[in-house]
This record gives structure tokens, sequence and C-alpha cells, in this order.
């Protein structure tokens, strides 16, 4: 468990004096090599998110007002059970929910309007933290005085869900209220790769000069937000994180429910971060099928590997290509050996594609900006149109890359995987 008390207008050397680990034994133990599935139960210990140790942020709630940023994912480990629905019944007075892009019980499409309103299973009101409405006002924290951020991220810069992090920290410091975070694995947290995201390209789908595989927890990537001074406020707030137990980022950590309805299974997880640039072009990654960030086709390729026909489906709303016979390639078939075993992104569908587009002189980039935005920088789209190598992308970001991962170092909870 870290406890970080937090003055954003002073320097960074001063935030170490108020940064303090409560917990040495946890730490150790955090940092010990385990896997989400056990081989042998008398060697290897399951591990623990920071929701499932009651045992450590209960007392700090006690006789408090609690509001709950939670979404589908914030639930325990053993039971599955949501963590609303638990410390209602253990009489913690909660107030309120806030909820992120898809929603309190995650069940709205990418992009698609979240509204405010009220929980039917409890009762309680929900304070919507995606589209105009992206920060909690004053008046949303209001008689709260804590707050527990309890959501699992897929380690992709463009997952919104680290935005709302960023901007529930923000609301927290100008209001001085108290903040929770209950770590989760990073199920892509076992490498780091792509370009550092570059301050003129700053968005909801990417805040934070991270590279786009980034490699920390929620945890961690709020004690990097504070020690870098990404934060604007100008006020003070403690910041709680309760550590993951038995987690290192050499683990492939399989998700127990799917994050969003786009991202059903572990193969589109692991194929999210090299696949979501397709957004900004034309062709589609599957979004009304079946298969979503599992497969990508237009009817401008040729590939004869695979083919399949956008509809629109309920997590997925005038598909792109909707009714059109796309052909392409099902990426997941290579999942585990692209991804779990080379441990980077991978470019070749992106370069091939754009490959292809130009020989039949077809518009790819349909969304230039937004491309960038993912990107993080116009350099990656300015080197696809010049028919840039593989080589060629990965020398662009290597320098900020290996910059980021010194930097990185200072922040980690858990055991690396180099």
């Amino acid at each position: 468990m870290i406890l970080v008390s937090y003055k954003s207008s002073i320097c960074f050397s001063l935030f170490f004096i108020f940064f303090t680990i409560s917990c040495s034994s946890q730490q150790k133990e955090n940092n010990t090599k385990s896997s989400s599935v056990a081989i042998d139960q008398d060697t290897i210990q399951p591990i623990l998110t920071g929701a499932d140790q009651l045992n450590l942020y209960l007392p700090k709630i006690k006789d408090k007002r609690i509001a709950v940023v939670a979404n589908q994912t914030s639930i325990f480990s053993k039971n599955h059970t949501h963590l609303v629905d638990s410390l209602k019944s253990l009489g913690v007075d909660i107030k309120k929910v806030f909820s992120p892009e898809h929603g309190f019980r995650g069940d709205a499409s990418a992009g698609e309007k979240v509204s405010s309103g009220k929980d039917i299973k409890t009762g309680l009101p929900i304070v919507s933290l995606y589209g105009k409405h992206k920060k909690p006002t004053r008046e949303d924290l209001n008689g709260v005085d804590v707050v527990i951020f309890d959501i699992q991220d897929v380690g992709a810069r463009f997952y919104t869900y680290i935005s709302t992090m960023h901007y529930v920290m923000e609301a927290c410091a100008e209001n001085g209220k108290a903040l929770i975070i209950l770590d989760r694995p990073n199920p892509n947290g076992f490498y780091v790769d792509g370009p550092i995201l570059a301050e003129k390209f700053k968005s909801f789908v990417g805040m934070h000069a991270i590279p786009v595989v980034h490699g920390l927890t929620v945890g961690e990537l709020a004690q990097m937000i504070i020690g870098e001074n990404w934060l604007e406020a100008k006020a003070s707030f403690l910041l709680t994180i309760i550590n993951c137990k038995n987690y290192s980022h050499k683990d492939y950590y399989e998700l127990p429910i799917a994050p969003s309805p786009n991202l059903p299974n572990m193969a589109s997880i692991y194929a999210y971060p090299s696949l979501c640039f397709f957004e900004g072009t034309d062709v589609s990654i599957g979004r009304g099928t079946e298969k979503p960030f599992q497969i990508l086709g237009s009817p401008i390729l040729s590939s004869n590997e695979f083919s399949f026909t956008p509809t629109e489906l309920p997590h997925a709303k005038n598909p792109k290509h909707e009714g059109e016979l796309c052909k392409g390639y099902d990426v997941a078939h290579f999942s585990s050996f692209y991804f779990k075993e080379s441990k980077q992104l991978h470019w070749y569908w992106l370069l091939n594609s754009v490959e292809e587009y130009k020989k039949k002189n077809e518009t790819f980039f349909t969304r230039k900006n937004f491309f960038d935005l993912l990107a993080g920088t116009n350099q990656l789209r300015e080197l696809l149109t010049k028919n840039a190598t593989l080589k060629e992308i990965r020398k662009s970001y290597l320098k900020e890359l290996e910059e980021y991962k010194v930097m990185r170092r200072k922040y980690l909870l858990y055991e690396d995987f180099e």
C-alpha cells in the first residue's frame, strides 16, 4: 500500500518528502514472480488485485462518505461480485458512482454518449465522466470525503480509462478530497513500445508523455503523473494506492471480465495496441463482427487470407464498411506469438495496408487528425506516407522510448519484465 501526500505546486524533489511506503512487507510480496494461473498451488500464489484486499482499505473509509469511480471490471477476483455492491453490503456509505467511457455496466459502444442517471440495482446516482463532463466538479464532490478508483486498464495510452483517472486525480487535488486507487494488473504490462506522445497531440485518447504501450499499472501511472508534475491542480490531496499482491510485469495476466464491449477476450486485448491506429483509416478492425480488434480488412485490400462483412450490433453502431465484404487478416490467429512472445508493437498490417492503398490510388488516412492523436505524433503518418520501412519507423521513436524506460523505473511498484 502506497500513501502519497501531494501538492502539485512544489518541485519534484519535495514530492518525495511526502512520499512514504507504509507497507514494505507487502512491497516484497508484490515483487515476487507470479502467474495469474497457478501451475503448482504449493509454489505459486494467485494474484490479488487491490480491490481483493479489503483489510487494507476498509479501515480508511470507515465512517467516511464515499464516491466510487467504477465500471463492470470493478469486481473481486474470487467471486466476481461488484465492488460497489459489496461495499454497500458492508455498510460503507457510498454517495454516488462516477462512470467512465462505456458506462457503469460497460455496455455502451466506443464514443457513444454515456448519460448520468441512477443505477437500477443499487439506486445510487451515477455521474458520467465521458463526453463534455470528463472531470468531477466541486458540486459533484460535495458531501464526499474519499473517492475510490477501481477500473481495469489494458495498458495502451489511448484507452481512455487512464484519462478518466487523470481528471479524477485533478478534481481531488482541487477540492481537497482523498483518493484511493485499487490497483489492478496490466494485461499488456510485459513490454513497452511505441511513439511517445508529443504535447501538441494531447487529447482524451492520450494525455501523457508516455508510449503507446506504457508498461504501467494504473497505480504506477498515478505515481508518474504526480512525480512528473502532469497535474494542473495547485492544491493538496492524499493519495493511497493499494498494491496488487503476487503480481509482476513478467506475468501474462488474463482478465476475468471484458474491459469494454469491443475488447471481448485476451486476443483482442493483445492486438488492441497495434490495431487501434486503423481507427483513423479506411480499414475496419472488426467492429460490427464477433471479432472486434482481432481481424482487419476493407473492400480495397486484396488479401485472400480472411474476409468478413460488418453489420450493426448492440456494441457497434454504424460500423465502418457496414454491409460490405472486407478482405484482410485474422490477427487473433497470431496473438500469442506476435504479442506475448515478441513483446512489441507490430506494424506489418499497417505498412502492408498503406502500400496496397497507394498502389490502387485509394485514400487510406480518412481521419488524419484522429490517426495523429492515436499515434501521439504526426511523424508516424508522415513516415507511412513516404513508404518508410519497419526499421525506419522503429528508429523514429527509439531514442525517446529508451529515455522513457529509464524514467519509468522510478515509479514501478512491481518487479519489472527485464
